[in-house]
């Protein structure tokens, strides 16, 4: 059983690149992640200061991005 990937051309200009999946999917993994990453150092993030990524506003968000973007953007997608 062979599977096959539908072959998009990639966009070529600006405008279609703004159109299309290549950007909005992993733009759209970022923000979700940071809006998310946020709410996590709101609602369980400790206060002490000891925690590394959960004691500062800007760590929980950046790390948040970062795993929405890895998530969204997963290089083992083929297809």
């Amino acid at each position: 059983m062979s599977e096959t990937c539908k072959t998009d051309s990639k966009p070529k200009t600006f405008r279609e690149l703004i159109q299309s999946s290549y950007f909005w999917k992993p733009v759209s993994g970022i923000l979700v992640g940071g809006i998310l990453g946020f709410l996590y150092y709101y609602f369980i993030g400790c206060t002490s200061g000891t925690c590394a990524i959960t004691s500062s506003p800007l760590s929980s968000i950046i790390m948040g991005a970062v795993i929405g973007l890895l998530i969204t953007n997963s290089p083992c997608r083929t297809c």
